[in-house]
């Protein structure tokens, strides 16, 4: 068989289609050229390699020789992966919900423009037969490729016309004497608690997602009113009952560990089964920081087991992590993740059935398809009290009875694994690690954060610049904003773990190009591209968060660390300046823009820092004393008094004989503090425990 343009492309999505009928290129110069050479428009396709209706739409139109050969006749055909260019899926999602003035989402379906790649028709998913109240896909191919031909002067009107959108969409250049303050921290608050679900937890209804910032959110407004008279136990029960009722859920793999993307119902039972890198790392994250703020025994065990997955089964051999587990295996959605009452019986002795099966549900109806998938229905100890046994006894059941279902669960056909390696999620995840590695002391996770660290070091960062995506050896394609923020980030939290000087050269040099190539010098904040990336018809600007948090909050909160750390005012005023072009955002949909409010918080009230100088050992010691409580407005460095190469404001934090801390809140560092006991009960206070 034939194979298409695809074929030399390193994304598993678009190697998928490297053996369809179609003749589809890779965005490119090539296809863009072709379509203005044969006056074709283009059919753009956008999709990831573990969504569900983007394998639909490829068995039944891309895989279909008389669709492709329509496809071939009238287009140029362009299929994107949206992971690997989401500069080209934020412009053109934004379009389709300009043009149809409904949501977006995957399969991407757009029509373009030959002579400026402008939108003049589109949607998402297209049945190949009319259904679902939609043409028949092919239907639609003829009518596009007639209009195209017939109506040039009004497609280039309505392209007019969505430039001038787009231009809209960039805020303005913010307000000179905007004053920043917490009314959108309180605003948050009221928005959170009126979508919050207090039956099952979570935010809105079904399709229900995790929503990691929502949770952050809200104990870090419990953290900023615990020194108080009134602490705002709401806030924590928000995000505790969440968390919850996560882990309980079908959402959760009861048996692998990891989360899937979001659950179709409200009780978080029946998910939609892919596994995304991103979410896992948000959720170990937040697993992690709620074991230490609650010492909730399951939080903790979540987050240990969400990790164990992540080094099991989506670490490269080189020390990255992939990118996702697909919804599919053996051509249907779930299959590998459900059971039937039969193979769970076969497998488990009598005592382990009579135990597992009340714990998670076999002992009722069926909830997938005739089939099982796994949910914790009842308690320890209540399925010890129906069965006249102990706690201890049950879970000893319930864990013998997970690993030999685990086991054979493991010898199905498995889902799909993207393979690439993306360079900002690969940074959520250092970040996540790093953050559990202390919360569970777990030196192996502080090990893959490094490990992972390296990688990107040593393969994506060429020549002074990130890459954003690799795969089988080949690092390619310019790296966005996000890559930039995010790793800046991982490797600040990864220095609280582990001190590595080139680790904070690392993060230093992310910065300069941060505030070199993507700062918008007018308006405040940053692009999503590089001053020097392709030129596209839309530069985007984004503040509010979606699926993984926004760059421009992420690169806030970075700035104002870092500026505070080291010392850096223009690190500071390019935070400060970033919260004033969101500001507008900020105060009219403070719900929509969760990373941006931990950098307001971050930049209202100035955090502390703990400077630990001494011998390895004893320094390391004392930062995990010091971070044994919840603080997230506090960073804990141990640097080592053999440490060479520090910036000033570092290196003149002196060694003395023995171990020494500084405690320093915002620009102003205590004298050297040579106590532990002192320095525990200064961060132990009510003055030191207060934020915005």
């Amino acid at each position: 068989m034939q194979r298409n343009r695809l074929a030399d492309e390193t994304s598993p999505y678009l190697l998928q289609h490297a053996d369809n009928p179609v003749d589809w290129y890779p965005w490119g110069e090539e296809a863009l050229a072709a379509a203005k050479r044969d006056n074709k428009p283009i059919l753009l396709s956008v999709g990831y390699s573990a969504c569900h209706w983007c394998h639909v739409m490829a068995h039944e139109s891309f895989e279909d020789p008389a669709t492709a050969a329509l496809m071939n006749e009238s287009f140029v055909n362009i299929k994107v992966d949206r992971e690997e260019r989401p500069d080209l899926d934020k412009i053109y999602q934004a379009a389709q919900q300009m043009i149809t003035h409904r949501s977006g989402g995957w399969p991407l379906t757009l029509f373009l423009s030959a002579q400026d790649q402008q939108p003049f028709f589109g949607g998402t998913y297209f049945p190949r037969e009319a259904r679902y109240g939609m043409p028949a896909f092919g239907e639609i191919l003829r009518r596009v490729a007639e209009y195209y031909h017939g109506h040039e002067e009004e497609i280039r009107r309505h392209g007019a016309q969505l430039k001038l959108a787009f231009a809209r969409m960039l805020p303005d250049r913010p307000e000179p004497d905007v004053a920043l303050d917490s009314a959108p921290l309180r605003q948050a608050r009221i928005a959170l608690e009126q979508s919050f679900d207090a039956r099952f937890g979570g935010f809105g209804q079904a399709p229900k997602f995790p929503q990691s910032g929502s949770v952050e959110r809200c104990l870090r407004q419990w953290h900023r009113t615990s020194a108080g008279t009134t602490p705002d136990l709401k806030a924590l029960n928000m995000a505790s009952l969440t968390l919850t009722r996560m882990a309980e859920g079908g959402i959760y793999d009861q048996l692998g560990g990891g989360f899937s993307r979001y659950s179709v119902d409200d009780s978080w039972m029946i998910p939609h089964f892919e596994k995304m890198l991103y979410d896992n790392a948000q959720l170990l994250a937040e697993y992690a920081r709620a074991g230490l703020a609650t010492g909730e025994p399951l939080f903790a065990r979540v987050a240990g087991e969400t990790a164990d997955w992540v080094l099991r089964d989506m670490r490269s051999p080189e020390g990255g992590f992939y990118s996702s587990l697909d919804a599919d295996s053996a051509g249907h959605e779930g299959k590998f993740y459900v059971w039937t009452r039969p193979e769970v019986q076969a497998l488990l002795t009598s005592a382990e059935y009579a135990a597992f099966s009340r714990r998670f549900g076999l002992d009722r109806d069926a909830n997938f398809e005739g089939e099982w998938h796994l949910h914790t229905f009842e308690s320890i100890d209540a399925v010890a009290e129906s069965l006249g046994e102990s706690p201890a006894s049950i879970s000893a059941s319930i864990d013998s009875a997970r690993a030999k279902l685990l086991a054979a669960r493991n010898q199905r056909i498995w889902p799909a694994r993207d393979e690439k390696i993306l360079t900002a999620w690969n940074a959520l995840m250092i970040k996540a690690l790093a953050i559990a590695a202390r919360v569970l002391d777990r030196p192996d996770l502080a090990d893959a954060a490094t490990a992972a660290v390296d990688f990107l070091r040593s393969k994506l960062w060429r020549d002074g610049r990130l890459l954003a995506t690799y795969k089988d050896g080949r690092a390619h394609l310019t790296a966005y904003l996000d890559d930039y923020a995010f790793l800046a980030d991982a490797l600040l939290e990864l220095l609280q773990t582990r001190w590595r000087g080139s680790d904070l050269e690392f993060a230093q040099d992310l910065i300069g190009v941060l505030l070199g190539k993507f700062s918008d010098p007018d308006a405040g904040g940053f692009f999503f591209t590089a001053s020097d990336h392709e030129q596209l018809i839309h530069r985007s600007k984004s503040f509010g968060d979606d699926s993984i948090p926004a760059g421009n909050g992420v690169a806030a909160s970075v700035l104002c660390w870092l500026g505070y750390f080291l010392g850096e005012l223009h690190y500071l005023n390019a935070a400060e300046r970033t919260l004033g072009t969101a500001w507008p955002l900020l105060a009219q949909y403070p719900q929509a823009h969760m990373s941006l409010l931990n950098a307001l918080e971050d930049f209202l009230a100035p955090p502390q820092i703990v400077i630990i100088r001494g011998p390895l050992q004893d320094a390391a010691a004392w930062a995990r004393r010091l971070g044994s409580q919840y603080a997230p407005t506090r960073m804990i460095f141990s640097i080592p008094d053999d440490a060479s190469g520090l910036p000033a404001a570092l290196a003149e934090k002196r060694v003395a004989a023995g171990t020494l801390a500084y405690l320093c809140t915002g620009m102003t560092c205590s004298a050297p503090i040579t106590e532990l006991r002192e320095i525990a009960r200064e961060l132990a206070s009510p003055v030191a425990s207060r934020t915005a």
